[in-house]
């Protein structure tokens, strides 16, 4: 059974924010909340494994009612490993950053740079040494990355 509860923290009416328990175990396991007043939610924060703890976290920073920037604990230790950014606002995500080695360092940073849904820029730190050691960019010529 699911539990959802909206939230008036600034008692004008309108709901600032959205706790629920969409799976029926007691816990709640997401939030939603409305950071810039507008009555739409921007943020979501939830927990997806059902550890207690929050995973994933997702951020709608133009008010478009579209994801612009998610952030995850993809391994579960606390701490975020993946982020994933739609720079252009095209509702696709064009940047993605990954701590593959799990110490909180970001190792690889891949980019779309001509929005056709392919990693054109590559960056990675491969000796985990905490600089940027490889760059590849998919370049045939034609200006299109």
């Amino acid at each position: 059974m699911e539990d959802i509860y909206e939230v008036d923290v600034d008692g004008d009416g309108i709901s600032d924010g959205v706790v629920a328990d969409l799976d029926g175990d007691g816990y709640i396991d997401t939030v939603g909340v409305d950071q810039d007043g507008d009555g739409y939610i921007d943020t979501v924060a939830m927990d997806t494994d059902g550890d207690g703890y929050v995973d994933t976290v997702m951020v709608d920073e133009d008010g478009d009612g579209v994801v612009d920037a998610i952030a995850m604990d993809t391994d579960g230790d606390g701490y975020v490993d993946t982020v994933g950014v739609d720079s252009d606002g095209d509702g696709v995500i064009d940047t993605v950053a990954v701590d593959t080695d799990g110490d909180g360092v970001i190792d690889v940073v891949a980019m779309d740079l001509d929005g056709d849904g392919d990693a054109d820029a590559v960056i990675a730190d491969t000796d985990f040494d905490g600089e940027a050691d490889t760059m590849i960019i998919e370049d045939d010529g034609f200006d299109d990355y």
